[in-house]
């Protein structure tokens, strides 16, 4: 325990003034009083050493008793007459400290107003130097330390408030925009741009001719062409446009069907989703969380789902392969709550640059970051490699 500065301070105070007055003491010599004869007691009888000595204490304050107060008191027996009266309290004079005794006195009481000193010097200079002692009195303000060991629920609970405003003002949640769209009627089927549709084909074409010789089971669960209406009317739905790239892989392969021994064709460990199954998890991830954190200044792509994403893979698990429709980068959420885009640890630009890179790594026998494709039993498998 350490002891405040205060009273460290006071104990060195006190036992300076002790050591003063003894010192002070020890060197006078008081004079003794003329010795006081009593009328009522005999003087003690010379011994080896001297003259006789009178009796102590001189007389009494309240004075000297009388015969009558002895015969009264004799009167009542023995019993009743105090010790005083009977000489027993007869002592001898109180004789002065000698020399070699008061140097004996005068050093101990030195030695213990410096080890005092000591002590007081140390704590002093360790509460000035070292010590760093919270504040025990709180004002109306302030919050009290958790002093429970653990901290109970309460504590646990305020130290998160505090976390969370120590940075600014706790966010809001608002209502997501985009998952709630103004209701629209169909949109007119637009056809994607053709350059667009061209280069998408073109690597449609390198997967298909991949698949056709190596995993020729995941290439029939490749679906057929989607319905330009369908994908206007999904697009109303959603109150936003599909990027030409994956309206253009749409048109080709609505997603892919997983059969009864082999999952459907995908990306990165993802089985591609038809354009009824896009809406249909879109609304799905909008129910679970359709609000905005700090409004409209708030960065969509940091939460865990916006209505503006668009889930183009699923695992099965929780997981969904998104792209963002302003941006038109791939990313991906998971069910712990997190949205990323580098999936696989890398940077996907554009549907059509997954497509790409898809290709390659069938062609070539690469991974797309620490996903690597493998086949297994003529079936194509996403598997993920060790991260160096």
């Amino acid at each position: 325990m350490i002891i405040s500065r205060r009273v460290w301070l006071a104990l060195a105070a006190a036992a300076v003034a002790a050591a003063i007055v003894l010192i002070v003491r020890s060197r006078r010599r008081p004079a003794l009083p003329a010795p006081v004869r009593h009328e009522h007691a005999a003087a003690r009888p010379a011994g080896p050493a001297g003259p006789p000595v009178d009796r102590w204490p001189p007389a009494p304050v309240l004075g000297a008793p009388t015969a009558e107060d002895l015969a009264r008191y004799a009167a009542a027996g023995p019993a009743r007459i105090p010790a005083f009266l009977q000489g027993g309290h007869d002592r001898p004079a109180r004789q002065p400290l000698d020399e070699a005794t008061r140097r004996r006195l005068t050093r101990w009481g030195a030695v213990g107003l410096a080890l005092c000193l000591v002590a007081a010097g140390g704590q002093v200079l360790e509460s000035a130097v070292f010590s760093k002692e919270p504040a025990t009195s709180w004002g109306p303000s302030q919050e009290r330390p958790c002093l429970t060991d653990p901290p109970g629920a309460d504590c646990l609970f305020a130290e998160l408030r505090r976390e969370g405003t120590a940075s600014g003002p706790e966010p809001v949640a608002v209502p997501d925009p985009d998952c709630h769209p103004p209701s629209r009627a169909a949109l007119p089927a637009l056809a994607p741009d053709a350059k667009v549709t061209r280069a998408v084909h073109r690597q449609w074409r390198r997967i298909e001719r991949w698949l056709r010789t190596h995993a020729p089971k995941s290439r029939r669960t490749l679906a057929g062409p989607a319905e330009p209406a369908a994908v206007a009317a999904v697009e109303a739905r959603m109150g936003r446009r599909l990027p030409d790239d994956l309206r253009a892989s749409l048109l080709r392969h609505d997603g892919a069907v997983t059969a009864e021994d082999t999952w459907g064709f995908g990306f990165l460990g993802n089985t591609s989703l038809s354009v009824r199954e896009i809406l249909d998890t879109w609304r799905g991830l909008c129910d679970v969380d359709d609000e905005d954190y700090g409004g409209e200044e708030s960065d969509p792509r940091s939460e865990w789902w916006d209505g503006r994403m668009l889930p183009v893979g699923a695992d099965g698990s929780g997981n969904h392969l998104v792209v963002d429709s302003v941006r038109r980068d791939v990313g991906d959420t998971d069910n712990e709550g997190t949205m990323d885009f580098t999936p696989g640890g890398v940077r996907i630009r554009s549907y059509h640059t997954l497509l790409k890179a898809t290709a390659d790594a069938l062609e070539k026998g690469r991974a797309i970051g620490y996903w690597k494709p493998e086949v297994v039993a003529g079936e194509l498998e996403w598997t993920v490699r060790a991260r160096r």
